[in-house]
């Protein structure tokens, strides 16, 4: 264990992690740890977060320290700080995470009228230990000029034979095709989703490379046909600057999977209260201020995401593409199934 864990944790500096020197050395926690700011470790880029957070502090006069990291590695950050973990709370963006850490002990539960109100409760934790922020769907996009939208139907009629060496998908190691197995675990049982499974992997074009970007890419390029992605990479390849991203993009069409049936499967970015929190007061204020009205319309429009507080529109990006009915399963089940998935994944040879 490093130096930097054995120092008392209330009297020390963050130590750099990724290249983040600088903003890392803001975390500092004091046996007096002030009301007025608070320590939060999110797995959200920071472009992609801090705007909202700057606006928090300007209306309220707390102090948001970020600490930007992969999920895996802010929860093991946690976990190794043990009870004099200056974290006040952990941001993660797929419930998978959130269960782990829940799993973990890492949270709290949090009490909160205003988070209840606002987060539907098929979106946040049953014991409130965490909630979700944003949504997206995990949905198919296909070629326009080669798949006609009728030739789609469900995420079960991905692994027809139909689609032989036409799919792109990312690896099984990636947290959204795993809550996307736990949700057909759900829907249809262990053994139909392990022969789905199976039938998908005879369907890849290519072997599963990059992120859903990439996916987009290789439909585009004429690499495959259709692919399985998160809407908010298309929003924002199609909101953004980068001309090459923004063509490809525009060749794709979206389509929602299992409209006539359970919905489109759905998955959130979240964040709970850590267990420790010497800022608990401040943290809980930060997270009702993410579902307020104010940040649900920031996700929408600068994140491409759809806001979890009813009421609030999509972007206009986002609403372009229609209404959709969305799966309603309670998320928490998608966390809790995230091993079996993986298992599953695995002996269909999904790597």
């Amino acid at each position: 264990m490093t130096d930097m864990f054995r120092r008392p944790a209330r009297h020390r500096l963050f130590g750099s992690i990724g290249g983040a020197a600088a903003a890392l050395a803001l975390l500092v926690a004091g046996p007096t740890a002030s009301a007025a700011e608070v320590n939060l470790y999110s797995a959200r880029q920071e472009q992609l977060i801090r705007p909202i957070l700057d606006t928090f502090t300007a209306e309220t006069g707390i102090k948001v320290n970020l600490l930007s990291d992969s999920g895996e590695k802010l929860l093991a950050r946690i976990q190794a700080e043990g009870e004099n973990s200056p974290a006040d709370i952990l941001l993660t963006v797929d419930v998978a995470r959130l269960e782990q850490a829940k799993e973990a002990g890492i949270f709290q539960p949090v009490s909160s009228k205003v988070l209840e109100e606002a987060v539907p409760a098929h979106l946040r934790d049953s014991d409130n230990a965490w909630f979700g922020l944003s949504k997206r769907a995990r949905v198919v996009v296909y070629a326009k000029d080669r798949v006609k939208p009728e030739e789609l139907s469900t995420y079960e009629q991905l692994a027809e034979p139909v689609w032989k060496g036409r799919l792109a998908i990312r690896s099984s190691s990636n947290t959204y095709n795993q809550s996307l197995t736990a949700a057909m675990i759900v829907a249809n049982g262990p053994e139909k989703t392990e022969e789905w499974a199976k039938g998908l992997v005879e369907n890849f074009a290519r072997k599963p490379q990059g992120g859903d970007r990439d996916q987009i890419q290789a439909v585009a390029s004429g690499e495959a046909d259709i692919a399985v992605v998160n809407t908010y990479y298309l929003g924002g390849m199609l909101a953004g600057k980068d001309e090459a991203q923004k063509a490809a993009a525009e060749k794709v069409a979206v389509f929602f999977p299992n409209q006539d049936g359970r919905g489109t499967h759905v998955n959130v970015s979240g964040a709970g209260v850590v267990k420790t929190a010497p800022n608990r007061e401040a943290a809980v204020k930060l997270l009702e201020f993410l579902v307020s009205e104010e940040a649900q319309k920031f996700y929408a429009e600068v994140n491409q995401e759809f806001p979890v507080r009813p009421g609030v529109p999509s972007s206009a990006i986002i609403q372009s593409w229609g209404p959709f009915k969305e799966d309603t399963v309670a998320i928490t089940r998608l966390g809790e199934l995230n091993r079996q998935a993986v298992e599953i994944m695995d002996r269909a040879g999904w790597r």
